[in-house]
């Protein structure tokens, strides 16, 4: 199975703290977030990493090279900023499988269990799966609705719930069903794919109690430096 991990992120909430490097090399107790990313792989599944690059790429590149643990790395390198949507689309050319796709968030953790997620994925027959996580008193995360099938009602706008289920930033996406919706060359994997295909295809939602953090505020960072330890 290949993976891509979405590692073009700016960081601008976060440049006071970490300076002009890009967001998923922010460092955490001196080893770069998108390192912990890499490590939570399984590699017994997992047999070759794209990482989705664009800001200051080069600082990416030279620190990790060509391979991790082993693996093979390659880099889908967009020239201007795509989105996110347009960053998957630019680094699912790099792959020629039919396999499902992992695709992860660069500045989310969330320690899931791959093999699980994807025989839930196999087992529903689902477009597209994610992992979710129950939270409680929330309002800086939307909200995924689900029925009792798990299959996905609806992604919600961020307010304030006392109870809700998150999107942990862990994806399986079936390729083919991808390709054929022409994408702009530019979009939103939230918006323009997510929320807009979620009655149209086969959406379902994982849920999971891993432990999840998203190092995109400075809150969250400095939180990160404890918990990731």
């Amino acid at each position: 199975m290949k993976a891509i991990i979405l590692a073009g992120g700016l960081g601008t909430r976060l440049k006071g703290v970490i300076g002009e490097i890009p967001k998923p090399m922010a460092l955490i107790n001196n080893t770069p977030f998108l390192e912990y990313l890499l490590q939570n792989l399984n590699y017994s599944i997992i047999d070759e990493v794209i990482l989705s690059v664009g800001y200051k790429y080069e600082v990416i590149e030279k620190y990790f090279g060509n391979e991790f643990n082993g693996i093979p790395l390659k880099y889908s390198i967009e020239q201007k900023p795509l989105g996110t949507g347009g960053g998957i689309s630019l680094a699912m050319k790099e792959i020629h499988s039919n396999e499902p796709i992992l695709i992860l968030n660069g500045d989310t953790y969330f320690d899931f269990n791959l093999e699980k997620f994807y025989n839930f994925h196999k087992n529903k027959n689902s477009d597209f799966s994610l992992c979710l996580k129950e939270m409680k008193k929330f309002d800086r995360y939307g909200s995924v609705t689900v029925n009792d099938n798990n299959k996905v009602i609806s992604f919600n706008e961020k307010k304030y719930l006392e109870f809700g289920l998150i999107n942990c930033g862990v994806y399986l996406i079936n390729k083919s069903k991808f390709d054929n919706l022409n994408h702009p060359v530019k979009f939103s994997f939230e918006k323009d794919y997510m929320e807009k295909y979620t009655n149209q295809l086969n959406f379902y939602g994982h849920i999971s109690n891993g432990y999840f953090i998203d190092i995109g505020i400075p809150e969250d960072y400095q939180k990160a430096q404890n918990e990731l330890k």
